[in-house]
């Protein structure tokens, strides 16, 4: 079984890059499932329909969420007839809109992807830790092939849910910090992790937004609005993970990059 993983989508430039370049990736990796962090992708914050659709055309099967997932108020119109969209499954239990896991059938198997958001640095949700717990041993009655989508800020607790959960997952992506580690690894028991698989969206912006408010911010301290930098160039973020079918391990992850430093190479 092999995984593409998208990192966060950023504004009109983000979308504007899957338009372009999924379909190639998926030329060049064929991936039986695609999943795509979309909860930038409007604006920078959220999520409506219309960019929700856009990912799905252009080849995502499965769009994620984080923190920013009630930002664009637009998604609570569509979110209960959206089966492939999946937000943090440890947000506030039984109170919020949407579902925090989906299953998606490959052939004679089936693949579970989940998301959760990290509490350090975030804002209030429940304990992943605890939800995951629960939830892993749910699906794994299920399936041995499970995908995390772990939505955090600090390395240090990606990791940490990467080596609590090793082996009883196929792999944890890290999303949300939008800059690409450098720690693609299969943890000793057949966990792939990889602390942030990075953005897609604009290349010479910061994060995606406009340079000019985020540095006058750090240099006066006095309250900006932050808009995606959508001229310019741009970049993708992504990685490739390889699990056996029988016994849920990753085999290998490899991560990607597509901008003007790392051309897309056929």
């Amino acid at each position: 079984m092999r995984i593409l993983f998208v990192g966060d989508v950023v504004g009109n430039a983000g979308q504007a890059m899957i338009a372009t370049y999924l379909p190639r990736l998926k030329q060049k990796f064929h991936p039986q499932v695609t999943i795509v962090n979309g909860e930038n992708a409007t604006r920078g914050r959220g999520i409506d329909q219309t960019a929700y659709k856009h990912l799905l055309l252009h080849g995502a099967d499965i769009v994620s969420m984080g923190n920013h997932t009630w930002d664009n108020p637009a998604i609570e119109d569509f979110i209960h007839d959206a089966p492939r969209l999946i937000r943090p499954a440890n947000f506030s239990a039984g109170q919020v809109p949407g579902q925090g896991f989906t299953l998606m059938k490959v052939n004679a198997f089936e693949v579970a992807v989940v998301n959760l958001q990290g509490r350090v640095f975030m804002n209030p949700s429940d304990d992943p830790f605890a939800v995951a717990t629960d939830l892993i041993t749910e699906l794994r009655q299920k399936t041995k092939l499970v995908v995390v989508d772990f939505h955090a800020e600090t390395t240090s607790e990606k990791e940490a849910f990467a080596w609590c959960f090793d082996g009883k997952v196929s792999a944890v992506i890290g999303t949300h910090t939008h800059v690409q580690t450098n720690d693609a690894r299969i943890l000793p028991a057949g966990t792939a992790f990889l602390s942030d698989v990075g953005m897609t969206g604009p290349y010479d912006g910061i994060l995606g937004m406009q340079r000019s408010n985020v540095i006058n911010r750090f240099i006066n301290q006095m309250p900006t609005r932050f808009e995606v930098a959508e001229n310019g160039r741009n970049t993708l973020g992504a990685c490739v993970v390889d699990l056996d079918d029988n016994t849920g391990k990753a085999t290998k992850i490899q991560a990607v990059q597509i901008n003007p430093d790392h051309p897309f190479i056929s």
